[in-house]
């Protein structure tokens, strides 16, 4: 796997464990920006990999969803 490939798939997990996690808890993403104090739309934007997320902001959504951040990295398919 080259770079290129290892940051798409990182931001494919992230996404993918975000709105996972988004969706059990039943919120929207209105609700979980706010809770991370984020913008519905950087929200969506990640949840849809259109987003560079910073390391900050990555910690505000685990501290949201209740879990920690390497928790948004686990490929829930292993």
């Amino acid at each position: 796997m080259n770079f290129q490939d290892t940051v798409s798939h990182a931001r494919h997990l992230l996404a993918s464990n975000v709105r996972r996690l988004r969706k059990a808890w039943g919120v929207s993403q209105e609700k979980l920006a706010l809770e991370a104090g984020l913008h519905r739309s950087y929200v969506a934007h990640v949840e849809a990999e259109n987003r560079n997320v910073s390391l900050d902001n990555i910690e505000r959504l685990a501290k949201a969803l209740g879990v920690q951040v390497g928790d948004l990295f686990n490929d829930i398919d292993e």
